[in-house]
């Protein structure tokens, strides 16, 4: 790295309530089984049943949301260059308190 680089490092936490496990599911299947996934039959065979074993639905989302995604949250600034995105979901309790209380703050 070069003295005039500068990188930061963006976290964001978001919480998500699933509503439909099985719509869920099936989402993320469709994903798996189109043929621009580039997954050997074996590879459809083993995260076709990750998902389907996975009743918190995480392994699912995973399948729906490209971290490329999360770098077009910062495309539009120019006075930056997104290099990277890596995901990851698990299960959660459910909001924190503090994002409780922000939801009722902005009702």
């Amino acid at each position: 790295m070069s003295d005039n680089e500068k990188f930061l490092r963006l976290t964001v936490e978001l919480t998500v309530e699933v509503l439909d496990v099985d719509a869920l599911q099936a989402a993320a299947l469709a994903e798996i089984r189109h043929p621009d996934a580039e997954l050997s039959d074996d590879e459809r065979v083993e995260q076709a049943e990750l998902v389907k074993s996975d009743d918190t639905g995480a392994s699912a989302l995973q399948w729906l949301i490209e971290p490329d995604h999360v770098l077009q949250l910062v495309d539009h600034i120019d006075e930056i260059e997104p290099r990277e995105a890596v995901l990851g979901v698990e299960p959660s309790d459910g909001p924190s308190e503090d994002e409780e209380e922000d939801d009722h703050e902005h009702a």
